[in-house]
């Protein structure tokens, strides 16, 4: 009876011990699981940190860039339209009345004139002005007005082409423009040069008759046949 009793203690102990080790596995197996699922959390909150710093961190276009483009694609516009200044003396009516008759067959073919004499600064606006106010106005106006077009066309006439349109040929070449000219007068600067090679040398084109009506003429056929 005495081993029957011992063994019933022995196997009491043995279900004690082995409730404690399934127990303590138990725990062990949850620890182990819990350490994996937060290692791998983390894994992914620091990956997802990563994408979220490399997106924020990633330049957005700014508003200045936006306007540079728009002003480039502008400015590469420039010069490949139909936009003519017209440049050239306008001190009497003679000039004046030629000027306007070359710029009508201008406007015939289709091409967009600047006429200073006629889009310029109205006299009213003049009045009352300094010398330095009217300097200022008419300069910036002119010269605001060659650099937006695409064509600049000079009346070449006189003993010496005027100096104002002189100074619009050299802005206008420096700009890329396209640069024609045209002549009636028989005065030549020098002997073998009929015109200052510096202004000849910024045209595509100079248009020379010692007939005015002849020369518009000329104009026009060219026109018929090409794009200034």
């Amino acid at each position: 009876m005495y081993n029957n009793e011992r063994k019933q203690v022995l196997t009491d102990k043995d279900r004690q011990t082995k409730a404690i080790s399934l127990t303590a596995l138990c725990i062990l197996l949850c620890a182990a699981i819990m350490f994996s699922l937060t290692a791998c959390g983390s894994t992914d909150n620091s990956a997802s940190a990563k994408v979220t710093q490399a997106t924020e961190s990633k330049p957005e276009p700014q508003e200045a860039d936006t306007e540079k483009s728009a002003e480039t694609a502008e400015s590469n516009d420039i010069g490949n339209g139909k936009k003519v200044y017209f440049a050239g003396p306008m001190f009497n009516q003679s000039e004046k009345d030629f000027n306007l008759k070359i710029t009508n067959v201008l406007e015939e073919y289709g091409y967009e004139v600047f006429l200073p004499q006629r889009d310029g600064i109205e006299a009213a606006m003049l009045e009352g002005k300094t010398e330095e106010e009217l300097i200022k106005m008419i300069f910036e106006l002119d010269a605001g007005e060659v650099q937006k077009a695409d064509i600049l066309f000079m009346n070449i006439d006189g003993r010496v082409p005027d100096e104002g349109a002189c100074v619009e040929l050299g802005l206008a070449f420096s700009g890329g423009k396209r640069c024609y000219g045209f002549k009636t007068d028989t005065r030549a600067v020098e002997s073998g040069l009929d015109i200052n090679p510096m202004i000849s040398g910024a045209m595509i084109k100079i248009f020379k008759n010692y007939d005015g009506d002849q020369l518009v003429e000329e104009i026009k056929q060219y026109l018929s046949e090409n794009e200034l």
